[in-house]
């Protein structure tokens, strides 16, 4: 629950308190009165001064002991904060899927409307481009499906090794066509994680560098322990990222000003990000040294690690073949 409205919503509640506590003793105060009238007895002063004395002080008491009472207990407090982030969450997906939904639909459907039943050439187009609307759509709800998981989930945490790590990507990554694929560095050591998200979110910054970079760039990878934190990168040497689109490259759907036609859902990133903050990091980018784009996942270590110096760049490098 916002601060704000939990604490409106307390003192709501205090006020109405106090006021039925005030109107019990507007109400004894003149039943009091009325008996010392009809007796016809004069009213003590002492007596007005104690019973306002003590209606006061118990105003006050119930001020100071009801505002702590009424607070949320801090776990249903974090319970609520957690399920409200979680509505808002939600909310903020459905109305970012409806408005990616509506090209592929109104795609498709203009060209149905526009078709030529009796041309065979203009149906075939039409087929195509129907086909491929749904295919991307088929992968947005896959990607929408993942990030729902990534975000909604515990993450599976265990030991995890930093250098086995970097080496799975090494050897996935050389699938991924027209790009030079180089290690920079290997981090030697164990990190507290989850091996799997930890390797998705590594993968999907190389797959995310080469369909962004023009083939034939190098694109390096690697892992290392600074300031404290766990850190894996990829490095690209394409047009780099406007640093006006920093902030916002890791949202849903928002691709940066690039293309759809590069692939992807838009996605991909806030899929990231959403991993590296599951393991209570963050995911940013920055220049690339003579152009292009260097994404890093930085992962805070639990003081107890103990990590020796990473392998360098130069004991081990990764380039892939041609494919034909």
């Amino acid at each position: 629950m916002n601060p704000s409205r939990s604490e409106a919503r307390r003192a709501r509640i205090l006020g109405i308190v106090l006021v039925i506590v005030c109107a019990g003793f507007v109400v004894a105060a003149i039943g009091s009165l009325l008996v010392f009238l009809l007796l016809g007895a004069e009213l003590p002063w002492a007596a007005v001064l104690v019973f306002a004395a003590v209606g006061v002080g118990t105003l006050v008491t119930l001020w100071l002991v009801g505002w702590p009472l009424l607070a949320t207990p801090p776990r249903e407090a974090a319970a609520q904060d957690a399920f409200d982030a979680a509505v808002e969450s939600q909310r903020r997906l459905l109305d970012d899927v409806r408005h990616e939904l509506k090209t592929p639909i109104a795609i498709v459907r203009g060209h149905l409307e526009l078709v030529d039943a009796t041309d065979p050439a203009d149906v075939d187009t039409v087929r195509e481009i129907a086909i491929g609307e749904l295919d991307r759509m088929t992968r947005l709800i896959g990607d929408i499906d993942l990030l729902a998981s990534v975000e909604g989930e515990r993450f599976a945490m265990d030991e995890v090794d930093i250098e086995g790590l970097t080496q799975r990507v090494v050897d996935l990554v050389t699938v991924i066509p027209g790009h030079e694929w180089a290690v920079e560095a290997t981090q030697r050591g164990i990190i507290h994680g989850d091996a799997d998200r930890l390797l998705q979110a590594w993968l999907q910054l190389a797959d995310n560098a080469a369909k962004h970079t023009p083939a034939g760039t190098a694109i390096e990878l690697g892992s290392g322990v600074y300031a404290g934190a766990f850190h894996l990168w990829v490095r690209d040497h394409g047009p780099g990222i406007p640093p006006a689109a920093r902030h916002r490259i890791f949202r849903r759907f928002d691709r940066g000003g690039r293309r759809r036609s590069a692939g992807g859902s838009g996605l991909g990133l806030a899929i990231v990000d959403a991993i590296a903050k599951g393991h209570g990091g963050s995911c940013a980018v920055t220049d690339t040294a003579g152009g292009g784009a260097t994404f890093t996942i930085t992962i805070p270590l639990r003081s107890s690690l103990r990590l020796p110096a990473p392998v360098r760049a130069g004991e081990v490098v990764l380039q892939r073949k041609e494919i034909g």
